[in-house]
């Protein structure tokens, strides 16, 4: 069998957690790989709305983010990945600045140079970071073009189908590739577009959000947890049909957008946690009380309208932009919103380098389970690729070199 090539380390997968492992592999002195099922720029993480979250509120701290991640998931997180995450999100924002991230601040006229800072679902105090409202394609392109810059090797349209054990660390067969490394940071992404296309449903993933990954892990022996755990979010497009599957950013309801039933009547806390949310909007339409779209899909109203004209200008351009192509304007007239499967809660089981149960196997972002429980946050999941990213990569070339 011919080796394509000789490395420390080997990432699987180009959306934020898998940057943020190569950079930092890099970073670390590693000599890096990364291959990718599609192009370097196709992932989930690209296409991440609402934002980030960090204490940086004069009334929040790392541990109040830490007890609403506790709540959220309904008692179920690893509380030791929450305090890492809670407590390294602030340097993690920072770093992304180094990377040229540039989030929304205020304006002059209202704390001019602080950032913006929303209150997400679920959450006690004011505390996501947004750059508009196309984070984490800020987030991507910014990790992409450092990975880019440094001396990584890059395989794209390489997809992970074998993954074994040498003597000195890995071989992976990825796309017509056959790649030795001493140890692998597994960042594949979840499985809710494949889950969504079983189910008759909606998603907002990425066509490649699939989950050959996780089962090659699970083959290999490394545990998982809460596999069964998928989310919806609340807030999926209902009508026109080109919004369907699109994630509403969350933080329409931030800036005062709020959900009635048919008869304009608010049924449930628009700023609950992301499960409590979509099961109440099930409910309505299950109670007869829902409003259907011109092609027969059940839906609920979303009303934009109360959102001012300069938190939407400033918060949530993309969103304007598609819907009034489509012909609607969110802020004039009220939108049509369903729950549409959305992510992955659980995965496999990591410490707190985001080691899996197998030596030498990092996992990171969405296909990691523990940090989120059964159930997450919206603003959490940008937050623990690039923290847990960081982590994996130092922690991987750490383990490559010895």
């Amino acid at each position: 069998m011919s080796v394509t090539g000789h490395f420390d380390v080997l990432v699987i997968g180009s959306g934020a957690s898998g940057l943020a492992a190569a950079v930092s592999a890099e970073h670390a002195g590693a000599r890096v790989a990364l291959a990718t099922k599609g192009s370097i720029q196709s992932c989930n993480s690209a296409k991440a709305q609402g934002g980030i979250q960090a204490a940086f509120g004069e009334d929040d701290s790392p541990e109040l983010h830490g007890q609403d991640i506790w709540a959220s998931s309904h008692e179920t997180a690893d509380m030791g990945l929450v305090e890492i995450l809670t407590s390294e999100a602030t340097s993690a924002i920072h770093w992304l600045e180094h990377y040229g991230v540039e989030f929304t601040k205020e304006s002059p006229s209202n704390g001019g140079g602080a950032y913006r800072l929303a209150r997400c679902g679920g959450a006690s105090a004011k505390r996501l970071l947004q750059v508009g409202d196309r984070t984490g394609h800020a987030i991507t392109t910014a990790l992409r073009k450092a990975a880019e810059a440094g001396g990584l090797t890059l395989f794209p349209k390489s997809p992970l189908h074998e993954l074994d054990r040498t003597e000195h660390g890995w071989r992976a067969r990825a796309g017509e590739h056959t790649i030795d490394a001493g140890t692998v940071v597994l960042a594949a992404g979840g499985r809710c577009f494949a889950e969504a296309e079983e189910r008759g449903e909606l998603s907002t993933n990425h066509p490649g959000a699939t989950g050959e990954v996780t089962r090659l892990a699970l083959a290999a022996g490394v545990e998982a947890r809460d596999l069964d755990a998928l989310q919806y979010h609340p807030n999926g497009g209902a009508w026109p049909e080109t919004m369907q599957g699109y994630s509403i950013p969350e933080t329409t309801r931030a800036y005062g957008a709020v959900l009635l039933n048919a008869d304009g009547e608010e049924f449930t806390d628009s700023l609950g946690p992301r499960d409590v949310v979509s099961q109440a909007i099930v409910d309505e339409v299950a109670k007869g009380k829902g409003v259907d779209t011109p092609d027969g899909r059940p839906a609920v109203y979303l009303d934009t309208t109360r959102i001012s004209e300069h938190d939407a200008e400033l918060s949530l351009p993309y969103m304007l932009r598609r819907y009034r192509a489509a012909g609607i304007d969110p802020l004039a007239e009220k939108i049509l919103t369903y729950p549409v499967l959305h992510y992955q809660n659980g995965g496999l089981v990591i410490d707190a380098d985001a080691e899996t149960t197998l030596e030498g196997v990092y996992a990171c972002g969405e296909i990691a389970g523990g940090t989120h429980g059964r159930n997450r946050m919206m603003g959490n999941s940008l937050l623990e690729c690039v923290v847990f990213g960081r982590r994996a990569g130092r922690a991987a070339a750490e383990k490559a070199s010895t």
